[in-house]
């Protein structure tokens, strides 16, 4: 596990020893039949995640919201939103799951609210108060600030859509032109960093393991080096270390170089920062946005692309790191499209799991990737997921249950469905692969049980590349080698210090033994040593 430093204690051996798995909720499993996945539905589902041996959960937005942006919006964050249940139905949630030795996380956006908050409603007729950013002019850039229809008048500044007003954590630089640029420490600041304290320790009380951290670096505005940004987390972290010291907080930050040295627990490689993400499995198809560059990605079936940028991104990080957090690696996520797009297809999908379950990072499992769900394009907009040119709301589907004309998900009709189903003749199902013990879901299991029964492969072991192409090679320690090839045709390395037979643990289409490994297309192998 991450190893404790003079700056900040190592993060809970629960965190280090984690495999995560993302659930959208509204899409997840209905359990009253009004189209929308919901909390019992959850509940009544745990057992698929601890079969799959996973051992934490993260749920997108769940609180309180007109849904504007899928919860993004947020109108009450000590309240479950109506359509997911109720706060009985989450503590529920979060005993049920210990049952099984899972955590619960909720996903906490501290950078905005909804305008029909009741903070932001008090503000928009108050002059004076600061809880948000507030001029009496539009300034640069124009389509931040938003006219105020309440008694105030004026503008705020919004973070995304109108609907998101920014919540005021300060400005890191004054401008004498701008007097709305709060200090750090100005009353409505300070009253905001409260805030987050009593909303965590409120869901803390209740059983919550943990926090992903919307835009997590975000906060201070006009920050460029972050540091302002930096404290209030680092702030924030003494904080838990004092009074929740086995809790923890994930950030959507994209930098964990920067971000988990100011205070957080982890930090996701993340498709809009940087190419660390991308360069593994953006292959241009699926949600496209001001980010995409139509360079190849490593995992296709092509075979014309290269780990080195990932390489490179994680040994910054690690170096920054420095024991004391972690990188987290996602297989996908509500924003970005999933493992199973354009011409990669789940069959090809088992060295990525490979890869992901056995690299030192914290892995992402997002929901029904470990069945091999595809991007469905072409789906109409929901709650804000087309976000500009970004189709996002192809991953976010229903879950596939089973091979029944709702696939498990919903007795609602259709029509009534969150998203529609993937339409596919061939959709999988979870039902269906339990049946095949070849399937992507048992692969899955399987590896996940592996990196959990051998510590080699987890995050505590280093890792050593013996070749960054096609295969992939590396060590895990010195005990364990991992090989995954993820073109369609074969490839082929000498490896002189492989001087016995290795031991397959898991392998798919690839051998190794004197000096020599082969790998099929599309095949992976974890061997001890």
């Amino acid at each position: 596990m991450a190893h404790p430093t003079d700056r900040q204690p190592a993060v809970p051996a629960w965190l280090a020893e984690a495999v995560l798995y993302q659930v959208y909720p509204q899409s997840f499993a209905d359990s009253n039949g009004d189209g929308i996945g919901d909390l019992p539905g959850l509940t009544a589902r745990l057992d698929h995640l601890a079969d799959l041996g996973v051992t934490a959960l993260w749920l997108s937005p769940c609180f309180a919201s007109e849904f504007g942006d899928a919860g993004y919006d947020v109108a009450d964050y000590l309240t479950i939103a109506p359509r997911y249940g109720s706060n009985a139905d989450l503590a529920a949630l979060v005993g049920a799951a210990a049952e099984r030795g899972l955590r619960v996380l909720l996903d906490l956006v501290p950078g905005h609210t909804s305008h029909r908050h009741a903070w932001f409603r008090h503000s928009a007729r108050t002059p004076g108060d600061d809880r948000y950013i507030w001029s009496d002019r539009i300034t640069a850039p124009v389509h931040e600030w938003i006219p105020n229809l309440g008694p105030r008048g004026g503008f705020y500044r919004a973070n995304f859509y109108p609907i998101q007003p920014a919540l005021n954590f300060g400005y890191a630089r004054p401008h004498p032109d701008e007097p709305w640029r709060s200090p750090v420490d100005a009353p409505g600041p300070r009253a905001n960093r409260a805030a987050l304290r009593e909303i965590m320790a409120h869901w803390f009380e209740l059983g919550v393991a943990g926090f992903r951290v919307d835009m997590a670096a975000s906060l201070v505005k006009d920050d460029p080096e972050h540091l302002e940004t930096g404290r209030l987390w680092g702030e924030l972290r003494g904080w838990l270390e004092r009074e929740y010291p086995d809790r923890v907080l994930i950030a959507e930050w994209g930098d964990p170089a920067r971000s988990v040295p100011a205070g957080l627990h982890a930090d996701f490689f993340l498709h809009f920062n940087g190419r660390a993400l991308r360069s593994l499995w953006d292959n241009g198809t699926g949600s496209q946005g001001s980010w995409a560059d139509g360079r190849p990605c490593f995992f296709d079936p092509a075979g014309d692309g290269s780990p080195a940028e990932f390489l490179a991104a994680w040994e910054q990080a690690e170096k920054a790191i420095d024991g004391r957090g972690l990188v987290a690696l996602p297989t996908a996520n509500h924003d970005f499209s999933r493992l199973a797009c354009g011409p990669r297809t789940r069959e090809q999908l088992g060295c990525a799991f490979a890869f992901v379950l056995s690299w030192p990072s914290l892995p992402v499992i997002y929901y029904g990737d470990e069945i091999g769900m595809r991007y469905v394009p072409g789906l109409p907009d929901k709650e804000g997921s087309q976000f500009g040119s970004e189709a996002r709301q192809g991953s976010r589907t229903p879950m596939q249950w089973d091979d029944t004309p709702g696939a498990g998900f919903s007795t609602a009709a259709p029509a009534a469905y969150y998203l529609p189903l993937d339409p596919a003749a061939d959709r999988p199902s979870v039902a269906a692969q339990q049946a095949d013990p070849d399937s992507l879901l048992h692969q899955v299991r399987r590896l996940v049980r592996l990196r959990r029964q051998v510590p080699a492969l987890g995050t505590g072991a280093p890792v050593t590349v013996l070749s960054a192409g096609y295969p992939l090679a590396y060590l895990r320690g010195t005990t364990h080698l991992v090989v995954v090839n993820p073109r369609r045709e074969p490839a082929e390395l000498t490896l002189p210090q492989l001087t016995a037979t290795a031991e397959p643990l898991l392998a798919r289409g690839v051998r190794a033994a004197a000096g020599r490994v082969r790998a099929e297309g599309f095949g992976y192998g974890i061997f001890a040593l």
